[in-house]
């Protein structure tokens, strides 16, 4: 089974407001870097786009998956379980129904543990994540998050 770490932290400028991820996946020597940003998103969104695009990079399934980041809204909901109730009551009062099932989608092909890091410390990955990030959230080739945009109309 390939193992993998990845990287990920998200960054918004306002929350609601301009925002970016950023996302380091490692497998042996090999690295790679990816980010994006965003017109108009929250910190919540990029934490967690970050864990799926990092997920939906890698070329193989049934890897052992191991994710560091410093969101709590990510780590707990997943390693708590209560993305599994939120599944049950049909994301029922809860916000990013479209991102929590791309994650979903992603679990069930891999072996994921997820690492929650203090953020801005001392953890060398998550640094360059949020440096990433917050570089692709202040950029001028902003994407836009069209479903988080037309459920709160701004689109």
């Amino acid at each position: 089974m390939p193992q993998i770490t990845i990287y990920t932290d998200g960054a918004s400028r306002g929350n609601p407001g301009r925002g970016g991820y950023g996302v380091i996946l490692i497998s042996g020597k090999h690295q790679k870097e990816l980010s994006a940003g965003f017109r108009y998103t929250t910190n919540n969104r990029m934490e967690l786009l970050a864990v799926i695009v990092g997920l939906e990079s890698l070329k193989v399934e049934e890897c052992e998956v191991h994710i560091y980041t410093d969101s709590k809204y990510v780590v707990d909901a997943v390693e708590k379980g209560w993305i599994w109730g939120w599944i049950k009551k049909g994301f029922k009062d809860k916000k990013n129904p479209d991102l929590w099932n791309r994650y979903i989608a992603l679990h069930k092909k891999h072996n994921i543990k997820f690492h929650w890091v203090k953020g801005h410390a001392t953890n060398a990955g998550n640094n360059r994540c949020d440096e990433l990030a917050t570089q692709a959230a202040d950029s001028n080739n902003l994407l836009i998050d069209t479903i988080y945009e037309q459920a709160t109309g701004k689109s």
